[in-house]
């Protein structure tokens, strides 16, 4: 199967085909969805000892799991504050900390697999675009008290050391966090899970189910899973065979674009390693790619099809405005992917009926999320733990259709105007 054409894409390290269903087979589980959230259950069920089965409609990581910016950092896409006001102070503390318990599984897992390719450089910073440094710092004392994060606070002046830019005021850098080539170390657990035994199926999109109590089945277009547990991990390109679940989150696409190899003028503006991302709202993230050859960047959000060249000028635009030393730079490739994203922006897990379950919804929750996500409901079916529970508030709420997208695009908008008063009132 082909892959969307990427920076990860072309720089692959592992280009094994993997055929499609043909004929019938029974499993203990069938997972729809070869992404991150799909293939990090496939994974710990299978060190759990169960007969695993994956279904990918494309190809291993072909959605936003394969192509998104390949940050590992701790965290969701709405804060502490607001999750802590739906689920009581207690879980969300504990939800944070399963975000931190993410980072270090993916970390782990790179490590214990030695997956080549994954290539993870350590060091994530947070940018913020006004002039706030005790909040900043405040901010630190607090992760550090709750959650015993280390975050390092970092001055305007070191700041500008690093990111030559007048647009940053202050940072914070997390040291354990990180940033990979997203598409190996998927790769990566797939060549795992048949090690262990597991089957993955490519271009075999699932069209029909049978999710009846005893033996569930799964159909495609060549072959049934039988199966006793079903999880849905399908994210922005689910389609029709669950309809509860389409109805429940928001498809939406973001970019990314690649530079030109041009390593001199890129350490002109960017003299660190770490991974960037700015405290907008609506902001933009980067990182250096190819030992500092290529710039990374990508941001932006649309709720409708649009032009994925149109939408590199407006990145372009943020970047130039950010680094004018950067405008001779090049563009050499972009892409675009669609994430799933839920109304109350939590990812949804759980069980939507006895042996069905979910692990979906992890637009802006970062990679080690939608890892931890997967390694929860596998801990659910085998019977080891009932920590998705804490996702429970966090349900599949109709995302409102047509009117509901309409919404997020003007959320959007707001946000982006509320940022930029907000910067030139510093």
């Amino acid at each position: 199967m082909n892959y969307p054409d990427t920076y990860y894409s072309r720089t692959l390290a592992d280009r094994k085909e993997r055929p499609a269903l043909s004929g019938n087979i029974d499993c203990d589980t069938v997972v729809i969805g070869g992404g991150l959230a799909g293939l990090t259950t496939a994974l710990q069920l299978a060190r759990g000892g169960q007969k695993v089965v994956v279904l990918e409609s494309q190809s291993v990581g072909f959605g936003a799991s394969g192509r998104n910016g390949g940050f590992v950092s701790a965290g969701y896409a709405t804060g502490v504050e607001k999750i802590a006001r739906i689920n009581g102070t207690e879980a969300a503390d504990k939800l944070y900390l399963m975000s931190i318990e993410g980072v270090d599984f993916v970390r782990d897992t790179i490590t214990g697999l030695n997956i080549a390719g994954a290539n993870p450089v350590d060091g994530v910073t947070s940018v913020m675009r006004y002039d706030d440094g005790a909040g900043m710092q405040s901010h630190a004392a607090e992760a550090r008290h709750k959650y015993g994060q280390r975050l390092e606070y970092l001055d305007t002046a070191t700041v500008r050391q690093n990111l030559k830019s007048n647009r940053y005021f202050h940072g914070l850098r997390d040291p354990q966090a990180f940033h990979i080539h997203p598409l190996n170390y998927l790769r990566g657990l797939a060549n795992e899970i048949e090690r262990l035994g597991g089957l993955i199926f490519e271009g075999s999109p699932a069209f029909a189910t049978d999710l009846v109590p005893d033996r569930k089945q799964v159909r495609t277009s060549n072959g049934v899973v039988a199966a006793r547990t079903v999880v849905f991990a399908t994210g922005g390109y689910t389609g029709p065979v669950n309809p509860r679940l389409k109805r429940a989150f928001l498809p939406i696409a973001t970019y990314v674009m690649v530079s030109e190899e041009a390593p001199e003028m890129i350490a002109s503006a960017i003299r660190t390693r770490d991974g960037i991302g700015d405290n907008r709202r609506a902001g933009d993230y980067y990182r250096l790619i190819d030992g500092g050859k290529r710039l990374l960047w990508g941001g932006r959000i649309t709720t409708r099809a649009a032009s994925t060249s149109g939408l590199v000028h407006e990145l372009r635009r943020e970047m130039t405005n950010t680094y004018p030393q950067l405008s001779g730079l090049r563009t050499e490739l972009a892409w675009s992917g669609l994430m799933a994203y839920a109304r109350h922006l939590m990812p949804q897990i759980g069980e939507m009926q006895p042996g069905v379950w979910h692990c979906t919804a992890f637009g802006g929750h970062g990679l080690n999320t939608t890892a931890i996500g997967g390694k929860v409901v596998a801990e659910a079916i085998l019977g080891q733990s009932d920590r998705h529970r804490l996702f429970s508030p966090f349900g599949l709420d109709w995302a409102g259709g047509v009117a509901g997208l309409a919404v997020a695009q003007l959320t959007y908008w707001k946000l982006q105007a509320q940022d930029w008063w907000r910067e030139r009132a510093a």
